[in-house]
């Protein structure tokens, strides 16, 4: 890996983490520690692009709240509704909803 890239990594979670919306920050966080590093560059870009819109508007679009606009209904988005699904189906009994 190249420095830049280390950096778009670094970068990429950060804003993943720390989303000003609790609930998004503990999908896109977790699913940026996991998934970012194997992403193709593509892959990264969507990515990028769907972290600049409104974090109520993603975490609607990922619990299916609200229908996904067809520009962000992408493989990364099934990839962060399936790892959403994982980790809910994951969670010990009583833990949360």
């Amino acid at each position: 890996m190249t420095i830049d890239h280390d950096a778009r990594l670094r970068r990429l979670k950060f804003r993943a983490w720390h989303r000003g919306f609790r609930e998004a920050d503990l999908i896109l966080g977790p699913f940026a520690e996991t998934h970012a590093p194997s992403l193709t560059p593509d892959q990264l870009d969507v990515l990028e692009t769907l972290l600049e819109q409104s974090d109520r508007e993603i975490y609607a679009w990922i619990v299916g709240q609200e229908p996904t606009p067809e520009a962000f209904e992408t493989e990364i988005m099934a990839m962060i509704r399936k790892f959403r699904f994982e980790a809910h189906l994951s969670r010990p009994p009583g833990d949360g909803a």
